[in-house]
């Protein structure tokens, strides 16, 4: 027999053009009329098609390229739910996804979101894929089955489903022992702006890394990096919008009196304080955490009780709503006449 001659009655010719269309599970030959058993016989050593995973076969001779192999992974994990795309009960829709509800986390997905600090995917061995808790997988070669019993809505990277970064952190992550690679990731997050240090430290801790020496270290670099890029934006924000110049980075004191707290900044003349919402709780973390933030809501009712208006803002605000964040600063300094006069305090550098 001639491997080169096609055995499909249709030929498969016509979806050679792209990575996805030379990838396909064994349902999908079956809707184009190659039987398991041509399937097979074209997979042969020296054919010239080659089954990458279980019921995923690769329509050309030698290494597939990244894309198809991530195509692959991601047929493999809904190889049963893809035949032909079937359309919903109802609707001439097909479904969002020829892939299900899979989609690529972990390594790989970093590196598809334009992580520097991940490795380049021809090096990754393995490519984590995410799915519902319930499928019945099993991790095989170059697949690591990660399961959730409640799944992100996926990002469309390159036409693929990519898990959103700080779940495919935490996946990452969840695999790495050498430190320094958790902390290079995890300051890429915040430095690159891909998201909140308090989006990772959420998932960090449903995903139970937070008992991990070396992530708990990551983790503290990581908020120190969240809190410096978020003093820099609020630096930025005043300068940007015009906002009068303030007393940067105080502590508060009553004549005489106790230590009221330290403040980002400070317009004493409007009694106006803004402070950084920078806290990433977590729980189970440290026994410290219930009594931070006791003190925190305690200064601010304290500053508020002195007539002191309290204008808290966060990084994601910061961020992405600058102007927003502004306009609330401003519209405090703006209405300072309208209140009663504020308690005297000393203002001193922190």
């Amino acid at each position: 027999m001639n491997h080169n001659t096609p055995l499909s009655p249709r030929p498969l010719h016509h979806l050679s053009a792209g990575a996805g269309r030379r990838v396909l599970t064994h349902a999908q030959l079956r809707a184009h009329g190659v039987s398991a058993a041509e399937a097979g016989e074209q997979c042969r050593s020296g054919g010239p098609w080659q089954q990458l995973l279980p019921g995923v076969v690769l329509l050309h001779p030698g290494p597939p390229t990244s894309e198809e192999r991530l195509h692959a992974v991601l047929l493999y994990a809904a190889r049963e739910r893809t035949v032909g795309v079937p359309v919903q009960p109802g609707t001439d829709q097909p479904p969002a996804s020829p892939y299900g509800e899979a989609m690529i986390t972990g390594l790989a997905a970093l590196t598809l979101h334009g992580f520097a600090s991940a490795p380049p995917l021809p090096s990754l061995e393995v490519v984590d894929v995410l799915v519902p808790r319930l499928r019945r997988l099993r991790s095989t070669g170059p697949v690591r089955i990660v399961r959730a019993p409640a799944l992100p809505v996926p990002e469309q990277v390159t036409g693929l489903p990519v898990a959103p970064v700080p779940r495919a952190l935490a996946d990452a992550v969840a695999v790495l022992e050498d430190a320094t690679a958790v902390r290079r990731l995890l300051t890429e997050a915040v430095r690159g702006g891909h998201c909140d240090p308090a989006a990772v430290v959420r998932e960090l801790t449903g995903a139970k890394l937070l008992n991990r020496p070396h992530v708990v270290d990551a983790v503290d670099a990581l908020l120190a990096e969240g809190r410096a890029l978020a003093e820099a934006r609020l630096y930025r924000m005043v300068r940007d919008h015009g906002l009068p110049d303030p007393c940067w980075n105080v502590d508060l004191r009553l004549p005489g009196g106790p230590h009221l707290g330290g403040l980002d900044a400070y317009w004493p003349e409007q009694a106006v304080a803004v402070e950084l919402d920078t806290r990433a709780p977590r729980p189970g973390r440290r026994p410290g955490d219930d009594a931070a933030w006791t003190e925190h809501t305690r200064k601010r009712e304290h500053l508020e009780r002195l007539g002191i208006t309290v204008v808290h803002l966060t990084p994601r605000g910061l961020r992405d709503a600058a102007e927003q964040q502004a306009a609330a600063v401003h519209t405090a300094l703006a209405t300072a006449k309208d209140r009663d006069p504020a308690a005297y305090v000393v203002v001193l550098p922190r």
